[in-house]
């Protein structure tokens, strides 16, 4: 049996040119990829990132503005439940994970990932509303687009949680004897 190697190289050079962008970005920040296979190039404890996933598959997102989503980054978090609802309602490409404890963002880059978590967190204390966190987000983005460098675009505006974050829920069922 023959087998083919393949090289992150030459599996990408079948991708878009977005998760091509994202690709060669994140390599150039954080190095090579831990793994990578067809549809996608992983690193794992990537500081300030516990996982930064770039994807072949783009995913068409509106907001703020018309863009395809290639970039997944996540942190350790835990969201309480009864915010759930509101984040959902903030960004469609911000995934809450509650039995892993973990948020992430998906985006174009990396920088609107910062924003978008930076922003979950504020709603999940209670310094924005969804709609506010929504026009801060066009703001952050339009000023982003104007070669500004918000703070919020370039790192965590709040120290990131050190503790276990997973919530393996409740036990609901008896054990057999």
């Amino acid at each position: 049996m023959q087998q083919v190697m393949h090289t992150l190289e030459s599996v990408s050079q079948t991708w878009g040119e977005n998760a091509r962008s994202a690709l060669e970005t994140m390599i150039e920040k954080y190095g090579q990829p831990d793994e990578f296979s067809a549809s996608q190039a992983i690193w794992h404890n990537n500081a300030p990132w516990k996982r930064t996933i770039v994807q072949r598959d783009e995913v068409h997102h509106d907001f703020p503005a018309h863009h395809f989503d290639v970039l997944e980054q996540f942190i350790a978090y835990r969201v309480p439940v009864d915010k759930y609802d509101e984040l959902a309602a903030y960004d469609g490409s911000l995934i809450v994970e509650r039995t892993k404890g973990v948020i992430s963002a998906r985006c174009a880059g990396e920088e609107m990932n910062f924003v978008a978590i930076n922003l979950a967190h504020d709603i999940v204390t209670g310094k924005h509303t969804v709609e506010s966190a929504r026009t801060e987000y066009v703001k952050l983005y339009e000023a982003y687009q104007n070669d500004e460098k918000p703070d919020s675009t370039q790192r965590f505006l709040f120290t990131l949680p050190t503790e276990t974050t997973g919530d393996p829920d409740v036990k609901m069922t008896q054990d057999k004897a």
